[in-house]
């Protein structure tokens, strides 16, 4: 898996959002997510919708760790 790809996962399950994800060993990347759509939401909840973008990379091995920064705007 490769950020490019992590990043336009969460870019079709948030279209809102504005997304930066790094990571070049292929298993642990960071990613910057912030979209108008999280406005009223907790961090986890936030958190919560970013993963779900990722569907079974988590559970296949796909990614191994993912650091999220979430919020309304930068």
């Amino acid at each position: 898996m490769k950020a490019a790809d992590i990043k336009a996962m969460i870019e079709a399950g948030l279209p809102d959002a504005d997304v930066e994800v790094f990571g070049e060993d292929g298993q642990h990347f960071d990613a910057r997510v912030f979209s108008p759509s999280f406005s009223g939401k907790s961090l986890i909840e936030q958190h919560r919708a970013v993963k779900a973008t990722l569907g079974d990379s988590f559970t296949s091995g796909a990614v191994h760790a993912l650091s999220l920064k979430t919020g309304v705007s930068r």
